[in-house]
């Protein structure tokens, strides 16, 4: 059944404060500033420099001052207008190009009153050229002593702005606090501020010098890091920008410290920006809407019916539901996120329109979490909301239903009896109190303020998660949508016992979606690398005892359905198949016996490979990082082999070095595999002191030479002094110096010598002193009997009897 856009009137402006002077505002002046406060209950319209009076509205919905501020003709006006994110109480923040700031505040007495005013500026001449607010900062470009002539003509002039930051915070019951100043990037271009609600987009604009106008930059203060980022060349880099550890950049540094960014490029010529939770959007003057993500990806959207003219004329940008909303002039067109299909197209009575941003979560009143998902419409004709319509006999079950539902599937889990419990049953059975007197409450017939307060919020968010499953049931495939029902199921899956058919319902949501399950996997098991390719967790044991439970030994899963383990290294094999040898490494540091770590079953190395695939078929490279980080001595042998086989024999070197005195017999056999091929080849020669450092320190010089001469090559003709063209060098005593030497590191022994080679080894440096020179004595016979059998014939050695 297809889905149809719809715009619902929300308010006529009648229930907000000034209601006249708004309508007249937002029908007068097309290049009006509108902004919205985060619980959506007050509105701010501000004028531009030189505009007439007022040239500041703020509008509250329901009770409540509205506040309205003019400057007389030679009095500029601010440069622009924030609310602060305050719980408290409701604050805006007003910035002056002269770098003049003032904060108001309302609910500290009757209507709106200055509460602090200060100056963003160190020095004189220097001018605020852009402003934003992101979550409790005050980020602003300013521009040091260069005027507009030099700024046109002169690189240096055109990078002398840097970016700053202070932060902004209440402080008592009615009083600020402004932080110290940082600068966070000096000798920089002019920039624009964009502020989502996570953060900070650097854009380029008409000012901004031509050699860098292809770059925007995003901060993300909670991540403490800055991306610098060229839509057009496909290219970003991260670096770290943290305030809080003093973290500072020189712009024209940093940009030619990173490769590719300064490749010649025509300047981003760019209509409209406008922050969304997936990061930025920007039309440019061909029609086409972007997006670049939080991460600095950059992709296309779709193209509008219809391109902007000039900058003169009016356009908002805006996405809900995973559609894409563009009011251009008094067009608005809907577009699908995923593929940029047009979806609808409306042609609306005014262009005077304003997309306002959707309130914050956890901050909507009654009628707004009826309304959630939609996008809101400001005009003079009020405030609309639009969405997508549900088809026709597409009803939200109520809360009395939601909880007899709940309660006939929880019972119904638990009960012995064959005959299927229905809501019905429930209801009027004295049997099951609890759902009866839930359903109570929630018809009003008993109102205990205590508990109601209590299950306020947890019904509110179960019925929200009731609603989105119900559009997406109508049709909506918004990813977000998707994506958060994904969280949501495996989140309370993983609170069940995982049997039977909650773990065949996990399978699915993996199969189906499996980065946002993968998502979920992540939260729950508080996975974070370290720094060093490895994984850590924070996790309590009762949770990893949970994914390391498996079958038993030998079976095979019923019906395909996977354990737990097997499935999340399954869906790491899909997403990102390099940190399966470190999640399977963490996995074996958990758990106690029975838990499929030191269990009776499988170990958990031979559990990933077989998720891999028969062997022959598995990824190489994924095989022997799972083999070498087991611990397990045949697993380590075996990938220590197939690095022998693949001549990989640094690696198999590396693999054996990185074993700990622990594993003494497994370091010792390792190292006479590689021996072997030592002996038989001299392929190894160059890894020989890796070679060296791995022999055992108890090996004797004497086992040394044995094990090699083992190895040896059999030689099928007589040696010669040197080896035929092409052929394989033989083993010298040379390279055999060093690895005897390190047999003998313990130092020689005082007593007997050992060893029959083992005097080659202690070499005293000097010869021994020459014996006495006098005449040559003939040697008895009788004395040496053996002599005879040593003289050959004339060779001068003279044996006579004396006697």
């Amino acid at each position: 059944m297809k889905r149809a856009g719809t715009l619902r009137l929300l308010s006529d402006l009648s229930n907000f404060s000034g209601a006249a002077r708004l309508r007249e505002l937002l029908a007068g002046d097309p290049a009006i500033r509108v902004r919205c406060s985060l619980d959506g209950r007050h509105l701010l319209l501000l004028r531009p420099p030189g505009a007439p009076a007022p040239q500041l509205l703020v509008a509250v919905r329901g009770p409540g001052a509205e506040l309205e501020r003019a400057w007389p003709a030679g009095h500029s006006s601010p440069l622009d207008a924030f609310f602060l994110p305050w719980p408290a109480r409701p604050a805006l923040v007003l910035v002056w190009e002269s770098g003049l700031v003032e904060v108001w505040g309302a609910g500290v007495g009757p209507g709106w009153r200055l509460l602090q005013s200060t100056e963003l500026c160190r020095g004189g001449g220097a001018r605020v050229v852009a402003v934003a607010a992101p979550r409790g900062r005050l980020v602003w470009c300013e521009e040091r002593q260069a005027d507009a002539e030099d700024r046109l003509r002169s690189p240096a002039a055109a990078f002398s702005h840097c970016v700053c930051v202070r932060t902004l915070e209440p402080s008592g019951e009615a009083g600020t606090n402004l932080g110290r100043t940082h600068i966070l990037l000096h000798h920089c271009p002019s920039f624009g501020l964009v502020a989502s609600r996570k953060d900070l987009f650097l854009v380029p604009t008409a000012t901004t010098w031509p050699g860098v106008g292809h770059i925007l930059l995003i901060w993300s203060p909670g991540k403490g890091k800055v991306i610098v980022v060229a839509p057009s060349l496909g290219l970003s880099h991260s670096k770290s920008l943290n305030p809080g550890r003093g973290d500072t950049w020189d712009f024209q540094t940093l940009i030619r410290g990173l490769p590719g960014l300064l490749t010649p490029r025509q300047p981003l010529t760019v209509h409209t920006w406008a922050p969304t939770p997936q990061g930025l959007l920007l039309l440019d003057f061909r029609g086409t809407v972007s997006l670049v993500q939080s991460h600095g990806g950059t992709r296309a959207v779709g193209t509008l019916q219809e391109a902007p003219v000039s900058l003169a004329g009016s356009a908002a940008l805006g996405t809900f539901h995973g559609t894409l909303a563009c009011v251009l002039g008094s067009t608005l067109e809907l577009l699908d996120m995923g593929s940029g299909q047009l979806l609808e197209r409306k042609v609306l009575s005014t262009d005077r329109i304003h997309l306002l941003e959707p309130p914050a979560p956890g901050m909507e009143n009654e009628e707004e979490l009826e309304t959630r998902g939609g996008l809101r419409l400001l005009s003079a004709l009020g405030l609309f909301r639009v969405g997508w319509e549900a088809p026709q006999g597409l009803e939200l079950p109520s809360a009395e239903d939601l909880v007899f539902e709940e309660a006939c599937e929880y019972y119904q889990r638990r009960s012995l009896r064959g005959a299927q419990l229905t809501p019905e049953e429930l209801r009027h059975s004295s049997t099951f109190r609890a759902p009866q007197a839930l359903a109570s409450i929630l018809q009003g017939h008993v109102s205990p303020s205590t508990l109601l307060t209590t299950l306020r919020a947890e019904l509110r968010d179960y019925r929200a998660l009731e609603q989105l499953k119900a559009q997406l049931v109508a049709g909506d495939d918004e990813e977000a949508g998707w994506t958060e029902l994904a969280e949501h199921e495996v989140a309370r899956l993983l609170r069940t016992e995982l049997m039977g058919d909650q773990l065949a319902q996990l399978n699915t949501i993996f199969q189906a979606l499996p980065t946002a399950a993968w998502g979920a996997i992540l939260r729950v098991l508080q996975l974070q690398p370290d720094g060093n390719g490895k994984l850590r967790s924070q996790a309590p044991p009762d949770v990893w005892k949970k994914v390391l439970g498996g079958t038993a030994a030998g079976k095979e899963p019923s019906n395909g359905i996977l354990p737990l383990f097997e499935l999340l290294c399954q869906c790491l094999c899909r997403l990102e198949p390099r940190w399966l040898p470190p999640f399977v490494e963490l996995a074996q540091q958990q758990g106690g016996p029975g838990w499929g770590a030191g269990g009776p079953g499988l170990p958990l190395y031979r559990r990933a490979l077989a998720v891999l695939g028969e062997e022959g078929t598995r990824p190489e490279a994924l095989e022997l990082e799972l083999l070498l980080g087991s611990g397990r001595p045949k697993a380590v042998l075996q990938a220590v082999g197939q690095l022998v086989q693949k001549e990989q024999w640094e690696r198999a070197l590396e693999a054996g070095l990185a074993l700990g005195p622990s594993s003494p017999l497994l370091r010792s056999e390792i190292f006479k595999l590689l021996l072997a091929e030592f002996a038989r080849h001299r392929r190894l020669d160059a890894h020989l002191p890796l070679l060296c450092r791995l022999c055992p320190p108890d090996l004797a010089p004497a086992e040394l030479l044995l094990l090699l001469r083992t190895h040896l090559p059999d030689e099928l003709e007589p040696p010669t002094p040197f080896p035929e063209p092409r052929a394989e060098p033989p083993l010298t005593v040379g390279l055999l110096r060093a690895l005897l030497e390190q047999t003998g590191t313990q130092g020689r022994p005082s007593g007997p010598v050992l060893s029959l080679y083992e005097d080659i080894l202690w070499d005293p440096g000097t010869p021994p002193p020459a014996p006495p020179r006098g005449p040559m004595t003939a040697l008895q016979a009788s004395d040496h009997p053996g002599l005879e059998a040593w003289a050959p014939s004339g060779q001068g050695l003279c044996v006579t009897d004396r006697g």
